[in-house]
């Protein structure tokens, strides 16, 4: 067994069973500056031990040793990012000895944080709008995202599922979808039929349970039709699976249930189209060049900028990148996360960020190195994908893709090669929207800050009508 330290958890459950240390000693058949040593990570846990504390206090020993601290310490590294918090942010020693000595004021803080943020999204989104009281509940596209950024965007249990059903079955990307068919009908008794537009009318996929049929559309391509047979087979191969993963989410909404296991699924068909050891070692051969990427594996753009978000198993931990897609509003219509990045979080609608001029030139991948009021800086690469076209009105249905990481990784990925990483301009000044932006002299500025005032001259006419 690993060297094991426990001391924040250990004193948390001898203060929730309202014990001294002396008192808990006694309970282990230990000395009390035994258990203080614990408490303060002086002593590692013997097996024996554990064992002894999960019998005693009737607790699973993993829950006991889960280790929780590195994500902790994002979290808090992040929100001291926040405008909101002045002065010097504490540094990692400081947070780390907040996570080891309080844990609870450390989890009450996040929860103090989330909560002002969730506010503040709220507030921009009833200004001027007369449904404001529907906006104030929470929608299970949030409950979802946050579900999978406290996960990494890595759910090993799926890809252990994943590797299960691929296990040399199947060989290359263009037989693809005639395996997986077969598979279906051998296994599950599910037939699959391909229909014209026109019987399917807005939908992409319909699974019959009744008849045990999939139904795909013409409109969808090949990686795509593989994909949705791919959600449909850990529909019915994996539900237990899907239901247990579900549970943890403390989710109470049928519809956030019904949404999460839909992304679940939809995980899992990423993981099946694109298996994570063949994956991660082509993204790291080619520096993510994902046109590569997505050509080895017969995936789609999309597909690909999705599943480098999941790189985060332990050995092979890919480039954290965030993922977001915006439509030609401005709307985020879909965002991943194995950060806690606030561009990943709360970004997409600065107009400085190329996010938006992508749109201009479709298909083409448009890099930028940008950087946030707080000093956070970004490597990021921009580019349009279409939609599956179901008539002559649906034809320009782009959308534009942004993956996004910090700077410091850039110099592992081919779209960043060309830039001198040591230039002063180098970096755009971006926010992550007017309202909570503090810059001053921005051209591209449509509303005023809240929580910074602009500076006002009357005799003076600055770059925007909200400062001189």
């Amino acid at each position: 067994m690993s060297k094991t330290l426990i001391g924040p958890r250990l004193r948390q459950l001898r203060r929730e069973r309202k014990q001294t240390q002396a008192q808990m000693a006694k309970t282990l058949g230990i000395s009390a500056s035994y258990v203080n040593l614990l408490e303060n990570n002086q002593r590692s846990l013997s097996v024996q031990l554990l064992m002894s504390i999960a019998d005693n206090y009737d607790i699973d020993w993993r829950d006991l040793t889960q280790d929780d601290s590195s994500r902790r310490i994002v979290a808090v590294r992040g929100a001291a990012q926040d405008p909101i918090f002045t002065g010097d942010k504490p540094d990692l020693q400081e947070i780390r000895g907040a996570i080891d000595h309080a844990p609870r004021l450390v989890e009450q803080f996040l929860q103090l944080h989330r909560a002002h943020r969730s506010a503040l999204e709220k507030v921009m989104q009833m200004g001027g709008n007369e449904t404001a009281s529907e906006l104030l509940r929470s929608s299970p596209e949030t409950m979802i995202h946050d579900f999978f950024r406290d996960h990494r965007n890595f759910f090993p249990e799926l890809e252990s599922a994943a590797e299960e059903v691929w296990n040399g079955r199947f060989t290359t990307p263009e037989n693809r979808y005639a395996e997986l068919r077969d598979k279906l009908e051998a296994e599950h008794g599910i037939t699959v039929a391909v229909r014209r537009i026109d019987d399917m009318g807005d939908a992409l996929r319909y699974y019959d349970e009744t008849d045990k049929v999939i139904y795909l559309s013409q409109a969808l391509n090949g990686a795509n039709r593989v994909f949705q047979l791919a959600h449909v087979l850990c529909a019915v191969q994996f539900p237990d699976l899907l239901a247990e993963i579900a549970k943890e989410s403390g989710f109470s909404s049928p519809q956030a249930l019904s949404r999460l296991r839909v992304e679940l699924a939809n995980y899992f068909a990423a993981a099946f189209l694109m298996p994570y050891d063949a994956f991660f070692a082509e993204v790291e051969t080619t520096g993510y060049d994902l046109d590569r990427v997505a050509a080895a594996f017969g995936a789609s753009f999309e597909q690909v900028c999705q599943r480098v978000t999941a790189m985060n198993r332990e050995g092979s931990r890919g480039v954290p990148f965030f993922f977001l897609r915006i439509d030609r509003a401005g709307n985020v219509t879909k965002r991943f996360n194995s950060t806690m990045f606030h561009l990943a979080e709360h970004g997409g609608s600065c107009p400085v960020w190329n996010i938006h001029t992508a749109f201009y030139t479709p298909g083409v991948i448009m890099p930028q190195f940008v950087e946030l009021p707080d000093g956070d800086r970004y490597f990021t690469i921009s580019r349009t994908v279409h939609r599956p076209v179901f008539s002559e009105e649906t034809q320009d249905r782009r959308l534009t893709l942004a993956l996004g990481c910090e700077a410091g990784y850039a110099h592992r990925i081919r779209y960043a090669s060309s830039y001198n990483f040591d230039d002063p301009k180098l970096y755009a000044p971006i926010g992550i929207n007017c309202h909570l932006c503090p810059r001053q002299a921005c051209s591209q500025r449509a509303h005023q800050p809240l929580f910074t005032e602009l500076p006002i001259d009357e005799n003076r006419r600055g770059n925007t009508r909200y400062e001189s």
